[in-house]
């Protein structure tokens, strides 16, 4: 299953993330939003996958955010949906998902859940067998 890394260029978390994926030998395909923004599909996508909806994709500490005086309160979905695609700064980076998994931001733990099952069953009982001894 190949994981869909959406990044910025600039951002030091997106290279993490990139180099992580690397790393660990799993297939990914990456995507600069800044150069290609997402379209609304894709952003009605990211936002049925999240946990708490805008606020976990939506990075309120974006110059932009306060350039454009949103209030996540009142905005229509359908308004930030036009304005992350219009303003793909909005988005919190990078993002990763696959079929079953989303993670936003660049977090060492968290993204291991893209390991696949049996890796990360070894890396179980190595720890394992290291706390016995």
């Amino acid at each position: 299953m190949t994981v869909k890394l959406y990044v910025a260029s600039s951002n030091g978390s997106s290279r993490n993330a990139r180099a992580w994926f690397q790393r660990h030998h799993i297939p990914f395909t990456e995507r600069n939003m800044m150069a290609q923004p997402l379209q609304p599909n894709e952003i009605k996508r990211l936002l049925r996958m999240t946990e708490n909806g805008t606020e976990d994709l939506i990075s309120t500490r974006a110059k932009i955010f306060s350039q454009l005086k949103l209030d996540l309160e009142t905005i229509s979905t359908g308004e930030l949906i036009k304005l992350i695609a219009q303003h793909p700064d909005l988005l919190k980076r990078p993002i990763m998902f696959d079929e079953k998994r989303l993670q936003i931001g660049y977090n060492e733990e968290d993204i291991r859940r893209f390991l696949p099952r049996k890796t990360r069953q070894l890396e179980l009982a190595r720890i394992r067998a290291k706390l016995v001894v």
